[in-house]
This record gives C-alpha cells, sequence and structure tokens, in this order.
C-alpha cells in the first residue's frame, strides 16, 4: 500500500495514524490504551485483541458484554485463520414450541431471544492458540476498570441513555430488574466523564480468566445462567453451554483491484460485501462523490442482501454454497439486472444493531480483525443476577417459517450481522478493517474497500467519507455531508431518499494498513470515540 500517493488525495478531518512498533484501533480511548498497554509488556497481536475485546464489555457496554458473540479474521506470520465464535440456539427450543406459546415472529428481548454466548470462548480460544501471554494477563486491564472505575466516554452516555429510555418503556417482566439494578441502579444513565464501577461484572471476568472460560459454559458461571432461564421460562440450559466449543473456519475472499478481500463464511454476512464488490468490480469507477458511484453500489448492495436474505444461515442448513454465491459467472449474471433507475430486490428489511470493532497490529506483522455484539445495544434485556453478565439477543434473527433456510430450530447458529475483515496483496498482510452496525456492516465494508482501492483514499479519509446505506426497498438513507447534487440525482433515478443525522446508523469503523517496510497506518471512527494507540 503506497500510503505517500494516498496521503493528499481527498480532504481529511483528521490526521492518519502512523506507528512502527504496534497499534490499536478501536471506539474507545481506555480500551486502545489497555491492547497498547498489553503489547508493550510483551503480548501480541492476539494478546491486545483479547485485551480490547474484555475492556470493551466493560468500557461500552451499550454495544457488546460478556454474553456476547464475537468473530475474528487472525493474521500470523501472512497465514489467515478464522475464528467464529457465535453461538447456537438451545436444544430444547423450537418454532412448533413458540407458535405453542401465542408468538409469530422472535421476540428481541427477554429468554427467547438468547443464543448462547459465544464471546468467552472465543477469548479463550484465541489466547491458547496464538496469545504470547496468559488470558489472566490479557484481560487483567478489564477487570481493573470494572473493579476500580472508569469515566463514560460521550457516545457510550448517549447510547446507555437511550437504552435505559427504550428499556424504561417496554422491559416489564421481573427478569428485567437486574438489568436495571446494574446499569440504571439509581434510576438514570451515567453522564459523559462520569465513574462507573462494575463490580460483579469484574468477579466474572475473573473467573473467566482464571478458568480459561471453563466456568462460563461448565462451571459456576453457566449455573448460574442456567437457573436464571430456567426461573423465568428460558429455554439456554447448562447443557447448551456444556457443549458449546468456538470454531477455527477458513476465511472466503475475492480479488479486487489486484487486492484480496478478506471475510468469514456463513453463518455471519460478510459474503455480502463479497457479493457486492464481485458486482461492482465489473465497472470503472472516475470519481467517488458521483450520483453513478452511488447508484451502482446501492444496486450492487441490494442484491446482494436480496441472496443473502435468502441464503444464509448456519452452513450447515445452507443449500447454496460460499463458493457458488462469489463466482465469477454468478456476479457477471446479477450485474446484468442494473440499469439506470431504482430496483427493487426481494430482500429483508435491514435492522441496526449495537456492535464494537477492533483491530491490532504488533511489530513481528501479526495482526487481527475482531468484532464483538450483544446485538441492538444491550442485547436481550437481561443480566445474570450477581454476574454483570448480559445476554445477547441474536436468536431474534432466526426465521419463524419453516421452510426458510434461516428458520429457528435446535442448536442451530442464526444469520449473524457482526463481520470482520481483512485485506492482502499477493499473499502479504495489508491489515484489518471493520465497520460495525447492524445491517450497515457490509455496506460499511464496500465503501471503505472502494474508498481505498478506487478512490486512493488513506485510512482515514475513507472513513470520514460520508456513507449511503440501503434500508429496504428502494430506501436510501445518507448523511447529510454527502454533496446536495448527490442527494437529488439519485433521487431522479427513482431513489427514496433520506438525510439521516443519526451519526451510530452509518456503523463506526477501525483500520490499520501495512506498507511493505512494515510502517502501520491507521484509520479511526469519527462517528463515535475513535481512538488509536499507537508504539
Amino acid at each position: 500500500m503506497d500510503f505517500d500517493a494516498l496521503r493528499y488525495n481527498y480532504p481529511s478531518r483528521r490526521n492518519v495514524i502512523y506507528g512502527e512498533k504496534g497499534m490499536v484501533a478501536t471506539s474507545q480511548p481506555l480500551a486502545a490504551q489497555a491492547g497498547l498497554d498489553i503489547l508493550k509488556k510483551g503480548g501480541n497481536a492476539a494478546d491486545a485483541a483479547v485485551a480490547v475485546a474484555a475492556a470493551l464489555t466493560v468500557l461500552e457496554p451499550t454495544s457488546n458484554g460478556i454474553g456476547s458473540d464475537n468473530f475474528a479474521i487472525v493474521c500470523m506470520k501472512d497465514k489467515l485463520y478464522g475464528l467464529n465464535s457465535s453461538g447456537y440456539a438451545p436444544a430444547a427450543i423450537s418454532i412448533k414450541k413458540l407458535k405453542e406459546r401465542g408468538y409469530d415472529v422472535i421476540p428481541k428481548h427477554g429468554f427467547i431471544p438468547v443464543t448462547v454466548p459465544g464471546a468467552p470462548a472465543g477469548w479463550a480460544q484465541l489466547s491458547e492458540r496464538f496469545g504470547d501471554l496468559s488470558l489472566e494477563d490479557a484481560m487483567s486491564p478489564a477487570i481493573e476498570y470494572a473493579q476500580n472505575g472508569y469515566p463514560v466516554a460521550p457516545t457510550t452516555s448517549f447510547y446507555w441513555q437511550r437504552a435505559l429510555d427504550t428499556f424504561s418503556q417496554s422491559l416489564k417482566g421481573e427478569e428485567f430488574a437486574y438489568w436495571f439494578e446494574t446499569f440504571a441502579a439509581d434510576g438514570r444513565a451515567p453522564a459523559p466523564g462520569e465513574v462507573v464501577t462494575l463490580r460483579d461484572h469484574a468477579a466474572a471476568l475473573e473467573e473467566i480468566a482464571r478458568t480459561n472460560a471453563e466456568s462460563f459454559y461448565r462451571g459456576s458461571l453457566a449455573e448460574k445462567i442456567g437457573e436464571f432461564s430456567k426461573k423465568y421460562g428460558g429455554y439456554l440450559d447448562t447443557g447448551d453451554l456444556a457443549e458449546y466449543n468456538s470454531e477455527w473456519v477458513q476465511p472466503i475472499g475475492i480479488n479486487y483491484r489486484g487486492y484480496d478481500i478478506w471475510e468469514l463464511p456463513p453463518n455471519g454476512q460478510g459474503i455480502v460485501a463479497l457479493m457486492a464488490l464481485n458486482i461492482l468490480k465489473g465497472f470503472e469507477f472516475a470519481e467517488r462523490e458521483n450520483i453513478r458511484t452511488y447508484h451502482l453500489i446501492i444496486e450492487a448492495l441490494k442484491l446482494a442482501f436480496a441472496d443473502a436474505q435468502k441464503y444464509v444461515t448456519d452452513p450447515r442448513c445452507m443449500k447454496v454454497s460460499a463458493s457458488g454465491l462469489l463466482s465469477s459467472a454468478y456476479a457477471d449474471e446479477r450485474r446484468k439486472l442494473i440499469g439506470n433507475t431504482a430496483m427493487l430486490p426481494a430482500a429483508g428489511d435491514p435492522q441496526g444493531g449495537g456492535t464494537v470493532y477492533l483491530c491490532t497490529a504488533d511489530s513481528e506483522g501479526n495482526m487481527v480483525s475482531m468484532i464483538q455484539s450483544n446485538y441492538m445495544g444491550f442485547g436481550s434485556g437481561l443480566v445474570v443476577p450477581g454476574t454483570g453478565i448480559a445476554l445477547q439477543n441474536r436468536g431474534h434473527n432466526f426465521s419463524m417459517d419453516e421452510d426458510h433456510d434461516n428458520c429457528l430450530a435446535p442448536r442451530k447458529r442464526p444469520y449473524h450481522t457482526i463481520i470482520p475483515g481483512f485485506m492482502t496483496k499477493d499473499g502479504r498482510a495489508v491489515g484489518p478493517f471493520g465497520v460495525m452496525g447492524g445491517f450497515m456492516q457490509p455496506q460499511g465494508h464496500v465503501q471503505v474497500i472502494m474508498n481505498t482501492l478506487d478512490f486512493h483514499m488513506n485510512p482515514q479519509d475513507a472513513l470520514d467519507a460520508p456513507r449511503v446505506q440501503w434500508v429496504g426497498g428502494k430506501k436510501v438513507e445518507i448523511e447529510p455531508h454527502a454533496a446536495l447534487p448527490i442527494v437529488r440525482g439519485l433521487s431522479a433515478m427513482g431513489h427514496e431518499v433520506s438525510l439521516m443525522h443519526d451519526a451510530g446508523g452509518f456503523g463506526r469503523g477501525q483500520i490499520i494498513w501495512r506498507d511493505e517496510d512494515g510502517t502501520l497506518c491507521g484509520g479511526t471512527e469519527p462517528r463515535t470515540d475513535g481512538y488509536i494507540a499507537v508504539w
């Protein structure tokens, strides 16, 4: 990657960051610093990733927690490894049982959408296979922040208050009382800069670190989760936890403009970004701020989502292979469907979500792209009493249609929104990238990669640039700093365009690129409290 050629191509509102010995980029400054501290103590990129991921459960609980899932693409000595730490549905749940209870759709909150949390297993697996330090060492900054307190960042405070407003109206059962006791004990969300301590959370993290996550799946923490679920009619039990393991998988990729773009295979939606890029590489783009550019991005994403919404689920249940969806012949066929006006694809309506993304790099050339999420902010609205463990609600993405590929079934993983990305060239790592935020994520991946490779932007510029988001049908949201002629031009082509002022709806990303000499170049998200810690 020629950073000098990229440096002055596009006016940036923030400076790109350079480093040599190590770099950590994420959405929370204290979490980024935690990762850098681990690098300075002799840890590698994997150790730093675990440190940041665990710290973010404390520092940004509005987006993730101990009860989250996570995914990672790990690059060690220029070889890529994929880690799928997403959980499956409980063995006891079924569509028939839910319909007998009067459910036509899977609710957002409560125990029904709770799947087995995969994040603690992911931390343990990543540490055991690639870490130079112990899991206890890597998780020590997170435990310290939870035990001794930390000042809440502004964006986190905003989403904390928004969650409290929502939950105060919607969460009425006794089982939700523990969320309010944990995150709103005095009836309000913390203000920016206010110091928060989460001592139950600290104790749970300590137990996970000490037992290499065994307690969470086959020990005392598992028993507490199982008891809580049983008391309130949940389907998740200790057997579901005991039989869970993270899965090492092979990343999937396509070549775009001479670079290989990598995502994890389904059940994640990274394949959406790859399908869209496969379609878009058949076009030439003269400039980014151009009506045609925006139109083609939107239409390619629609086609990719239409396929993903139909086919993507637990790979054991997919009727179409990932390689088939990513074939050049299929991309050619889909590309022919794009015309000069907005189309109506057959796809579901994308929804929002709460997620954290992080990337790390060390002096040996090792790099990690990692993403972690409860989903929809705080997730299910459930916190296991006495543990601080906020449970995710990933099961909400299942379909209740028994004929749908992504239908709910026991021990099945759902269509998953969170996706880490990675870029290589000629077998060498260029670096990790990611844009978090529900169904915006593959859309953000596409735009960040195009900004980098089509429009020659450096990492910070690639993140700063205005984003567009397809949200269903012909509806499109665009950021207000996009040029007015773009908005008018898209409207004239049949797109139903809305200006969206909530920056969080357009995802929050991080990038670290490495040049041939080993210099690291990072960009962090202007739409949140993004920060790069560098050495």
